[in-house]
């Protein structure tokens, strides 16, 4: 396998799988702390909701007849504080989207430069060590398929929340970790463990 095409590819291959080991590892992290700001936001809400069903001119807290309007305002600023961390926590997504993105379409792109030089043993041959071309490259291609739904869905149903929307805002956490898709980021580990020799063996 030391013609010119396959050489050159393995290399482009390995970078993608490097690429993709580590934005998984900070995937992961970034979507970890991503889950305390949904519940935070479905606290708020629920808040909010408490807040609207109180008559606080019925109580003893009528002497400060401001009082209503003050909390609403904390509630929707806090809310709007927590959406703007979560923005924050996706443009971070979106750059580890980016990243595995542009490794796999260059290793992608190497490939298709090279079809004609390739026999299909050359892209189906695999060995012990070393996964086919034509496995790696699909594993490689449906991890990125994988974190640009992923990336897409969740930006999709942050950009629906608002603070006056409450019944948005308090299903946002259940509707957040639906999304989740723990089948294919196993698929994805186990991708990274194939070719773990392979890796190994520059």
């Amino acid at each position: 396998m030391s013609t010119p095409a396959p050489s050159s590819l393995h290399q482009a291959l390995r970078k993608g799988f490097s690429s993709l080991k580590n934005n998984q590892k900070v995937w992961r992290s970034v979507l970890a702390e991503c889950g305390p700001l949904m519940a935070s936001l479905g606290n708020l809400a629920e808040q909010s909701r408490a807040l609207s069903n109180v008559q606080i001119s019925s109580t003893p807290l009528r002497d400060f007849p401001d009082l209503e309007d003050r909390l609403r305002f904390k509630l929707s600023q806090a809310t709007d504080t927590v959406l703007g961390q979560l923005n924050e926590k996706m443009s971070s997504l979106q750059s580890v989207r980016d990243a595995i993105s542009n490794q796999v379409s260059a290793a992608v792109q190497l490939y298709e430069q090279n079809t004609d030089s390739l026999d299909v043993l050359a892209v189906t041959e695999r060995s012990a060590t070393t996964p086919s071309i034509a496995d790696m490259l699909e594993w490689l291609q449906d991890a990125e398929r994988h974190y640009r739904q992923q990336f897409l869905r969740r930006k999709t149903l942050l950009q629906m929340l608002r603070a006056d929307n409450l019944s948005l805002l308090e299903s946002a956490p259940k509707r957040w970790k639906s999304l989740e898709s723990p089948s294919t980021e196993d698929c994805i580990t186990d991708a990274l463990c194939k070719v773990s020799l392979f890796m190994e063996s520059q």
